[in-house]
Protein backbone atom coordinates (compact mmCIF):
# COMPACT_ATOMS: atom_id res chain seq x y z
CA UNK A 1 0.00 0.00 0.00
CA UNK A 2 1.13 3.55 -0.76
CA UNK A 3 2.12 5.82 2.09
CA UNK A 4 3.56 9.31 2.21
CA UNK A 5 5.96 8.88 5.10
CA UNK A 6 8.26 5.88 5.41
CA UNK A 7 8.79 4.55 8.91
CA UNK A 8 6.11 6.62 10.69
CA UNK A 9 6.99 6.64 14.44
CA UNK A 10 4.59 7.29 17.32
CA UNK A 11 5.74 7.96 20.88
CA UNK A 12 3.21 7.21 23.63
CA UNK A 13 3.77 9.08 26.89
CA UNK A 14 3.39 7.05 30.08
CA UNK A 15 2.93 8.50 33.56
CA UNK A 16 1.60 7.41 36.94
CA UNK A 17 -2.10 6.54 36.82
CA UNK A 18 -2.46 6.77 33.05
CA UNK A 19 -5.67 5.12 31.82
CA UNK A 20 -4.81 1.69 30.40
CA UNK A 21 -7.13 1.66 27.39
CA UNK A 22 -6.17 5.22 26.48
CA UNK A 23 -2.62 4.15 25.65
CA UNK A 24 -3.12 0.46 24.84
CA UNK A 25 -5.85 0.95 22.21
CA UNK A 26 -3.73 3.02 19.79
CA UNK A 27 -0.76 0.74 20.46
CA UNK A 28 -3.00 -2.22 19.55
CA UNK A 29 -4.09 -0.62 16.27
CA UNK A 30 -0.53 0.14 15.21
CA UNK A 31 0.72 -3.29 16.28
CA UNK A 32 -1.78 -4.92 13.90
CA UNK A 33 -0.96 -2.43 11.14
CA UNK A 34 2.72 -3.44 11.50
CA UNK A 35 1.76 -6.90 10.24
CA UNK A 36 1.12 -5.25 6.87
CA UNK A 37 3.88 -2.64 7.04
CA UNK A 38 6.74 -3.44 9.46
CA UNK A 39 8.18 0.06 8.88
CA UNK A 40 5.57 1.47 11.26
CA UNK A 41 6.78 1.96 14.83
CA UNK A 42 5.10 2.77 18.13
CA UNK A 43 6.89 2.96 21.46
CA UNK A 44 6.50 4.26 25.01
CA UNK A 45 8.33 7.20 26.51
CA UNK A 46 8.47 8.69 30.00
CA UNK A 47 10.51 11.14 32.06
CA UNK A 48 12.96 8.40 33.02
CA UNK A 49 13.47 4.68 32.50
CA UNK A 50 11.87 3.84 35.85
CA UNK A 51 8.85 1.47 35.70
CA UNK A 52 5.57 3.40 35.44
CA UNK A 53 2.54 2.18 37.39
CA UNK A 54 -0.54 3.02 35.36
CA UNK A 55 -4.14 2.55 36.50
CA UNK A 56 -5.12 -0.81 38.03
CA UNK A 57 -1.46 -1.29 38.94
CA UNK A 58 -0.37 -2.32 35.45
CA UNK A 59 3.33 -1.43 35.41
CA UNK A 60 5.22 -0.65 32.21
CA UNK A 61 8.93 -0.15 31.59
CA UNK A 62 9.16 2.65 29.01
CA UNK A 63 11.19 2.21 25.85
CA UNK A 64 12.72 5.70 26.06
CA UNK A 65 13.24 8.56 28.51
CA UNK A 66 12.93 12.25 27.63
CA UNK A 67 16.71 12.62 27.53
CA UNK A 68 16.92 9.98 24.78
CA UNK A 69 15.06 12.35 22.46
CA UNK A 70 13.77 9.61 20.14
CA UNK A 71 12.75 10.66 16.66
CA UNK A 72 8.99 10.62 16.25
CA UNK A 73 6.30 11.79 13.88
CA UNK A 74 3.55 11.87 16.52
CA UNK A 75 3.47 12.23 20.31
CA UNK A 76 0.48 10.80 22.16
CA UNK A 77 -0.71 11.69 25.67
CA UNK A 78 -3.31 9.35 27.21
CA UNK A 79 -5.77 10.40 29.90
CA UNK A 80 -6.35 9.00 33.36
CA UNK A 81 -6.30 10.29 36.92
CA UNK A 82 -2.62 11.14 36.52
CA UNK A 83 -3.35 13.96 34.06
CA UNK A 84 -4.25 16.16 37.04
CA UNK A 85 -0.56 16.19 38.01
CA UNK A 86 0.79 16.12 34.45
CA UNK A 87 -0.98 19.40 33.69
CA UNK A 88 1.69 21.05 35.87
CA UNK A 89 4.66 18.85 34.94
CA UNK A 90 7.26 21.33 33.73
CA UNK A 91 9.53 18.56 32.42
CA UNK A 92 6.73 17.28 30.20
CA UNK A 93 5.89 20.77 28.98
CA UNK A 94 9.52 21.47 28.10
CA UNK A 95 9.75 18.15 26.26
CA UNK A 96 6.65 18.96 24.21
CA UNK A 97 8.04 22.39 23.34
CA UNK A 98 11.29 20.74 22.22
CA UNK A 99 9.56 18.57 19.61
CA UNK A 100 9.89 19.58 15.99
CA UNK A 101 7.04 21.56 14.45
CA UNK A 102 6.18 18.68 12.13
CA UNK A 103 5.63 16.26 15.04
CA UNK A 104 1.90 15.76 15.60
CA UNK A 105 0.66 16.36 19.16
CA UNK A 106 -2.15 13.95 19.96
CA UNK A 107 -4.17 12.88 22.97
CA UNK A 108 -6.88 10.56 24.20
CA UNK A 109 -9.54 11.66 26.71
CA UNK A 110 -8.20 13.93 29.48
CA UNK A 111 -4.79 14.03 27.83
CA UNK A 112 -6.07 17.13 26.04
CA UNK A 113 -6.18 18.93 29.40
CA UNK A 114 -2.39 19.07 29.26
CA UNK A 115 -2.33 20.79 25.87
CA UNK A 116 -5.07 23.11 27.13
CA UNK A 117 -3.11 24.01 30.26
CA UNK A 118 -0.09 24.79 28.08
CA UNK A 119 -2.16 27.17 25.94
CA UNK A 120 -1.68 25.04 22.84
CA UNK A 121 -5.43 24.71 22.21
CA UNK A 122 -6.07 28.45 22.04
CA UNK A 123 -7.94 29.19 18.83
CA UNK A 124 -8.22 25.48 18.01
CA UNK A 125 -10.96 22.90 18.26
CA UNK A 126 -10.51 19.96 20.65
CA UNK A 127 -12.50 17.29 22.43
CA UNK A 128 -12.51 15.18 25.58
CA UNK A 129 -14.62 12.52 27.29
CA UNK A 130 -18.30 13.42 27.26
CA UNK A 131 -19.66 10.72 29.58
CA UNK A 132 -18.96 11.21 33.33
CA UNK A 133 -18.02 8.51 35.82
CA UNK A 134 -19.83 8.29 39.17
CA UNK A 135 -17.76 11.00 40.86
CA UNK A 136 -17.81 13.32 37.86
CA UNK A 137 -21.60 13.00 37.68
CA UNK A 138 -21.99 14.01 41.33
CA UNK A 139 -22.08 17.51 42.78
CA UNK A 140 -18.37 17.08 43.59
CA UNK A 141 -17.27 16.52 40.00
CA UNK A 142 -17.38 17.78 36.43
CA UNK A 143 -17.60 16.05 33.07
CA UNK A 144 -14.11 16.07 31.47
CA UNK A 145 -15.21 17.94 28.35
CA UNK A 146 -16.66 20.71 30.52
CA UNK A 147 -13.43 20.79 32.52
CA UNK A 148 -11.51 21.22 29.24
CA UNK A 149 -13.63 24.29 28.46
CA UNK A 150 -12.69 25.67 31.87
CA UNK A 151 -8.97 24.91 31.48
CA UNK A 152 -8.78 26.29 27.94
CA UNK A 153 -11.46 28.99 27.51
CA UNK A 154 -9.94 30.04 24.17
CA UNK A 155 -10.43 26.51 22.78
CA UNK A 156 -13.40 25.68 20.58
CA UNK A 157 -14.98 22.62 22.21
CA UNK A 158 -16.14 19.86 19.87
CA UNK A 159 -18.13 16.76 20.74
CA UNK A 160 -16.71 14.74 17.84
CA UNK A 161 -14.94 11.46 18.58
CA UNK A 162 -11.73 12.73 16.94
CA UNK A 163 -10.81 16.36 16.31
CA UNK A 164 -8.07 17.13 13.79
CA UNK A 165 -6.90 20.73 14.12
CA UNK A 166 -3.78 20.30 12.05
CA UNK A 167 -0.78 19.65 14.26
CA UNK A 168 -2.93 18.83 17.32
CA UNK A 169 -5.32 15.88 17.23
CA UNK A 170 -7.53 15.04 20.21
CA UNK A 171 -9.79 12.04 20.77
CA UNK A 172 -12.82 11.91 23.06
CA UNK A 173 -13.58 9.09 25.47
CA UNK A 174 -11.51 6.21 26.77
CA UNK A 175 -12.18 3.82 23.87
CA UNK A 176 -11.62 6.55 21.26
CA UNK A 177 -7.95 5.61 21.29
CA UNK A 178 -8.96 3.04 18.69
CA UNK A 179 -10.15 5.77 16.33
CA UNK A 180 -7.09 7.88 17.08
CA UNK A 181 -4.92 4.92 16.09
CA UNK A 182 -6.75 4.57 12.78
CA UNK A 183 -6.58 8.33 12.19
CA UNK A 184 -2.83 8.32 12.78
CA UNK A 185 -2.55 5.75 10.00
CA UNK A 186 -4.51 8.18 7.84
CA UNK A 187 -2.19 11.04 8.81
CA UNK A 188 0.79 8.85 7.92
CA UNK A 189 -0.60 8.68 4.39
CA UNK A 190 -2.05 5.17 4.30
CA UNK A 191 -4.88 4.55 1.88
CA UNK A 192 -8.35 3.88 3.25
CA UNK A 193 -8.19 0.30 1.99
CA UNK A 194 -5.14 -0.30 4.21
CA UNK A 195 -6.94 1.07 7.28
CA UNK A 196 -10.08 -0.94 6.53
CA UNK A 197 -7.94 -4.07 6.31
CA UNK A 198 -6.41 -3.35 9.73
CA UNK A 199 -9.91 -2.87 11.21
CA UNK A 200 -11.07 -6.12 9.58
CA UNK A 201 -8.12 -8.06 10.97
CA UNK A 202 -8.99 -6.73 14.45
CA UNK A 203 -12.65 -7.72 13.91
CA UNK A 204 -13.43 -4.07 14.54
CA UNK A 205 -14.70 -3.29 11.03
CA UNK A 206 -18.34 -2.72 12.04
CA UNK A 207 -17.36 -0.26 14.78
CA UNK A 208 -14.89 1.39 12.41
CA UNK A 209 -17.65 1.95 9.87
CA UNK A 210 -19.75 3.58 12.58
CA UNK A 211 -17.01 5.95 13.70
CA UNK A 212 -14.97 6.61 10.56
CA UNK A 213 -16.77 9.87 9.77
CA UNK A 214 -17.03 11.12 13.36
CA UNK A 215 -14.04 13.39 12.78
CA UNK A 216 -14.10 17.15 13.11
CA UNK A 217 -11.54 18.86 10.88
CA UNK A 218 -10.67 22.39 11.99
CA UNK A 219 -11.02 24.84 9.15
Amino acid sequence: MFMNKQGFRIGVYLFKDAEVLDYSAPIGVISVAKRYDPALDIFTISESMRPIQTLTGLTIIPSYAFNDKPAMDAFLIPGGYGTRQEMYNGNLHRFIHSLSDDCLLTSVCTGSWIYGQMGLLNGRSATNRKEPDALEASSLGQTPIDRLAQIAPACRISRARVVDSGRIITAGGIASGMELGFHLLRKAGYEEAFIENVARTMEYNHAYEGYRNDIHYDK
